[in-house]
């Protein structure tokens, strides 16, 4: 189905970076368009494997697709990007949720007619990382930091403090950060893997200057059965359980998985559009970790905000280092992180950035 392409032009903010460079986002006359069409380079496989069960009953009750109340970004799309969310779903490729209207009804009907689309968007080092893990550690340091599998944090922990929630903590004021995890067991920082709970997807667990201090670490990454559209936080890092991201191949999950996280996202995105954090400066990111298969297959990445170009759709070519550009640029974080520095940044699905 055609999307509509967004026509004036972008007015893009610089941060002053104390190290590094960035990439602003091309015009949207370079690169903006209203058909999306799939981008296809070279070929990787991935064998994503994993080992939880047992689900939560986070979300309420069902929401109808075609009758979820809309954003209004003219209304509050003067406030500068101040809060952050980012759903993280799994291993699918752009194509899989286009047009799928049987499994995905929400995401087509209801959510793109309201986002700024990034069609040519890849997972870490350009779509090529897999399994999970690496990706989930991408977007939070600009780099895998050696992490090649899918193992818990007591095997896979890191020492370095040059990571995005570490420089919210440190920056004058501090930037209060979530990590909100569906399913995890409450007060072990999540560091444990438990049924349909999996540490790998809770980037921040893996850092040891976060999880060395319990009671930091125990007010920061939350069960999202607490999570609260009312009192969030700054930045918002959410991750559903292994049936609801899409992940699916557990005896709780419906085939097809897509199924279960539209259906989800349906339940808990209209939470957050309607937040006055939303309403005011806020920004939702929803993507996938990998395409699972291929590199050179786009996961593609949904951005709805009151600042989003409602129903444009570039072919900007993107990765989960744009992402995490972007995060660092709309909090004045520096120095840039890892592949951060020579990123895209997502600005030019904005109407203005920052």
């Amino acid at each position: 189905m055609g999307r509509m392409t967004w026509w004036p032009a972008v007015l893009c903010v610089s941060v002053a970076l104390a190290a590094g460079g960035c990439k602003k986002g091309p015009s949207s006359s370079d690169s903006g368009t209203s058909t999306p069409t799939d981008s296809d380079a070279d070929t990787d496989t991935d064998t994503d494997s994993d080992t939880d069960a047992d689900s939560d009953a986070d979300s309420d009750a069902d929401t109808d697709a075609d009758t979820d109340t809309a954003i209004t970004p003219t209304t509050t799309g003067d406030a500068p990007l101040n809060t952050v969310f980012i759903i993280l779903l799994e291993n699918h490729k752009w194509s899989d949720i286009d047009g799928n209207t049987k499994d995905a009804p929400y995401i087509n009907n209801t959510l793109l007619p309201q986002a700024a689309l990034a069609l040519s968007y890849k997972g870490g080092n350009n779509g090529k990382l897999h399994p999970s893990e690496p990706n989930y550690i991408w977007l939070e340091a600009g780099d895998n930091l050696g992490i090649d599998n899918d193992d818990d944090p007591n095997k896979n922990e890191v020492g370095s403090t040059d990571h995005l929630v570490t420089q919210m903590r440190n920056h004058s004021p501090e930037i209060v950060w979530k990590s909100w995890q569906e399913d995890m067991p409450p007060n072990d920082c999540g560091v444990n893997s438990k049924d349909l709970y999996a540490a790998k997807h809770n980037p921040m667990a893996f850092f040891t200057d976060v999880t060395d201090d319990n009671s930091y670490c125990s007010s920061r990454i939350r069960p999202y059965s607490e999570f609260d559209s009312t009192t969030v936080a700054q930045y918002n890092f959410i991750t559903p359980n292994l049936c609801n991201d899409m992940h699916g191949a557990f005896p709780e999950c419906t085939f097809p998985s897509i199924e279960d996280g539209d259906t989800w996202l349906s339940n808990e995105v209209p939470k957050i559009l309607n937040s006055d954090a939303y309403k005011n400066g806020g920004v939702l990111f929803i993507t996938w970790d990998e395409s699972e298969n291929s590199s050179s297959d786009d996961i593609g990445m949904l951005v709805l905000s009151p600042k989003a170009k409602v129903g444009y759709t570039n072919t900007i070519p993107y990765t989960h280092s744009s992402t995490l550009l972007t995060i660092q640029e709309i909090f004045g974080l520096t120095p840039l992180l890892g592949d951060a520095a020579n990123a895209t940044d997502l600005s030019d699905l904005f109407t203005s950035f920052p």
